[in-house]
């Protein structure tokens, strides 16, 4: 009987069991159809990626103020909100080492999952680490998105990862950034995880107020915002960082399903010597990778104190020496074989720590970090240190900034070669020309109608007359040896243009006998002419002298010509 009783109950059980197994399995179904339903909706085809985000879409951190954080907080931590720690300065190379891993997580137990990713361990990452926007400077104001890739390559990144959370439909920066000492956006006292470098080279990991982003006794050079605060001084420290940056009047299952599901994941820490620790993880939401519980975990593992943890999912994402390192969780566009790197927002960059200042005061070369002071008398990690020995310049003068007037080079015992008043550099005697001057040792006055420093401005004056050779200026009496050149340039141009007179109106041997030609030609033709013209006439006049009569008058008075008429009157009549 109670074999019977245990055997039925043994089979009621499992009957239970496979219901709620059953119910679960459905459940599942019921949620994925769910999700697909809403990513065709979304997308009109096919389930998109998996979005990996702490809040709501167009929020992103808790409304609460700083002091809310502060309160709530573990006695033991007083009124700190973030914790300080100095940062490894050693000048030691490489700048960086990047170790890869392959581990089970949980370390054992028949649930254990196989996660792999890379450590990056920076040295002096107050000279060699920086927040970067996406695409460049001005990245964020534009809400600009890039891949990790080509932002890195603009920087001249060694290694990059991922940085800051951003809006993924707008593109916009969130949190507070600070790149290389520039405020590039003030979250106005967010409080969600923050890690920065002060420009005392001390990292900063936890949760700031306004007044602290702003501080400028010790400023940020680098400061980029995430969310959850992994691990705080060596504990883990995500139950408080999940009351301190979620709303009480959010709906909490968007924020702890972002801190329990499975990822890939992006955090920034360090360790006990001070370097700092960039961690990737490869994964994908729901399927590969790691929770936060089990991040921190696995940071406190590999002796990490403070970490926070930034924007993980399909924003994850390693690029070591330009070359892409990590598995990216989306498909690509034109293939879904596939995976491609995200465009995201800010990145975090390791590069060749700078000099400080970049120029070595004007004194030196930087390599590698390192100014190296030219010359004999540069000392000093920025060569801003004049150190002229016992030689006291060789006897040329006083131990300045730079040797006596008229010398150069090593103890100022080479002599400047320079003319015309030019000075010579101190280290190697370059000269450098007064304004009227030029050539290597200042040897030549500006050529005429030039004028000022190498002779590099055009003159301008009336009827283009030659100006000062030093301010340019017209009202000038000239020198002997200006005035002769003027003369002799005068005679020139006169005898120029008294040529250019004569090709202009002179004819050729062939015009001219052309002219001839045709004025003889015309000659002939005209007297041909008159000739035939004088013929013509004389001919007209004879024809006309045969039709009158030719009467002599006798008298010259009245009567004598009366007498004539009538004596030519009986003359006719005799006639008759």
């Amino acid at each position: 009987m109670a074999a019977g009783a245990g055997a039925g109950a043994g089979a009621a059980g499992g009957d239970r069991g496979r219901r709620r197994a059953l119910g679960r399995a459905l459940a599942a179904a019921a949620l994925a159809a769910l999700g697909w339903l809403q990513a065709a909706l979304g997308h009109g085809a096919a389930p998109g990626p998996r979005l990996l985000q702490p809040y709501p879409a167009g929020r992103h951190g808790p409304r609460h103020p700083h002091r809310a954080v502060r309160d709530c907080q573990p006695l033991r931590h007083g009124n700190a909100t973030h914790e300080a720690w100095p940062a490894d300065s050693s000048s030691h190379l490489p700048v960086a080492t990047t170790r890869p891993f392959v581990s089970y997580v949980p370390s054992e137990g028949p649930g254990r999952r196989v996660v792999y990713g890379h450590f990056t361990f920076v040295r002096n990452p107050r000279r060699t680490f920086s927040v970067l926007e996406p695409g460049g400077e001005g990245g964020c104001r534009a809400r600009r998105r890039a891949p990790v890739e080509e932002t890195a390559r603009l920087g001249g990144c060694l290694v990059a990862q991922n940085g800051g959370y951003f809006d993924m439909e707008t593109g916009e920066c969130l949190g507070n950034v600070v790149s290389d000492g520039r405020l590039v956006r003030n979250a106005h006292g967010l409080q969600n995880a923050q890690f920065g470098i002060r420009k005392d080279g001390t990292m900063v990991f936890g949760y700031l107020s306004e007044e602290d982003v702003l501080d400028q006794a010790n400023p940020f050079i680098q400061l980029v915002s995430g969310v959850v605060w992994l691990l705080r001084d060596g504990e883990v420290y995500v139950s408080q960082s999940q009351k301190a940056e979620c709303d009480e009047t959010q709906t909490t299952g968007t924020f702890e399903k972002f801190i329990n599901v499975i990822s890939a994941r992006t955090a920034v820490g360090h360790n006990s010597q001070g370097q700092l620790v960039l961690v990737h993880v490869d994964g994908q939401t729901e399927s590969r990778g790691l929770n936060l519980w089990e991040m921190a975990d696995f940071l406190k593992q590999q002796g990490i104190i403070n970490a926070i943890n930034l924007d993980g999912g399909g924003s994850a994402t390693l690029v070591l020496n330009g070359t892409l390192a990590s598995y990216p969780s989306e498909h690509c566009s034109f293939d879904n074989m596939w995976r491609c790197p995200r465009s995201i927002s800010t990145i975090m960059c390791i590069h060749e720590p700078a000099c400080e200042p970049p120029d070595c005061s004007g004194h030196g070369d930087c390599v590698q970090g390192e100014c190296r002071c030219a010359g004999d008398f540069w000392r000093g990690p920025a060569c801003d240190t004049l150190d002229c020995g016992p030689s006291n310049c060789s006897l040329h003068g006083t131990c300045t900034a730079s040797c006596a007037s008229g010398f150069y080079g090593d103890a100022c015992t080479q002599k400047c070669q320079c003319q015309n008043g030019g000075s010579c550099e101190p280290v190697h005697g370059a000269c450098s020309c007064p304004a009227g001057y030029y050539g290597t040792s200042c040897e030549h006055a500006c050529p005429m109608g030039w004028y000022g420093p190498n002779c590099q401005q055009l003159c301008a004056c009336e009827h283009a007359c030659p100006c000062d050779r030093e301010t340019g200026s017209c009202n000038i009496t000239y020198d002997l040896e200006v005035q002769d050149q003027l003369n002799k340039a005068g005679q020139c141009l006169a005898s120029q243009n008294k040529e250019k007179s004569k090709e202009k109106f002179s004819l050729s041997e062939r015009t001219w006998i052309s002219l001839t030609s045709v004025l003889a030609l015309l000659l002939v033709i005209s007297t041909v002419g008159n000739i035939g013209f004088f013929l013509k006439a004389r001919s007209e006049r004879q024809r006309e002298s045969d039709d009158y009569l030719y009467h002599p008058l006798m008298e010259m008075n009245g009567e004598a010509s009366h007498t004539s008429t009538s004596a030519a009157c009986e003359t006719e009549d005799t006639q008759e």
